[in-house]
């Protein structure tokens, strides 16, 4: 089962300038939560959004650059071999960003998705999910607070068949 899983806000907004713009603290703790222990898919530049290597899981890069081979790493040039590598996995996770995410759109058997309640300027954004494909099965408001300086809603949707 492939999942890809996003924060996107209301415009379907990602990020900017190769960052994410607000900070979720229950996110973070959830995408942590789903993703350890799992194939992570990415691009490039994803991965170069982290500080670091994520703990406890396998990284899987897209990129089309022949030269890039950052360390504890699987470096792939398309979306499919990415997926054709993670394949002893059961539940592999695409994780961005915006090109990745609109191929992922035909692969994906689920999306988890956490829609942040504002509109935010950005330079990469989430496909729009076709109800027509896809139905959600789960859905979680959480209030904005201290911590959480916007509402969200974690949405699961899951490919109709």
């Amino acid at each position: 089962m492939i999942t890809m899983i996003a924060a996107a806000a209301e415009n379907n907004a990602l990020g900017k300038d190769n960052d994410l713009v607000w900070h979720l603290p229950d996110d973070f703790k959830r995408f942590k939560a789903l993703t350890t222990g799992h194939f992570i898919l990415m691009g490039r530049k994803t991965f170069e959004s982290f500080p670091k290597l994520l703990p406890n899981r396998t990284h899987v890069v897209i990129t089309r650059q022949k030269n890039y081979h950052p360390e504890g790493c699987i470096i792939t040039d398309s979306l499919e071999k990415a997926i054709e590598v993670s394949k002893s996995d059961p539940q592999p996770f695409i994780i961005g960003g915006g090109e990745i995410y609109r191929q992922g759109m035909e692969k994906a058997d689920l999306i988890e998705l956490t829609r942040v309640h504002g509109e935010f300027e950005a330079d990469t954004f989430f496909p729009d999910i076709d109800e027509a494909h896809w139905e959600l099965i789960s859905e979680e408001f959480h209030p904005a607070d201290e911590r959480h300086n916007y509402a969200f809603t974690y949405l699961t949707y899951k490919r109709k068949s």
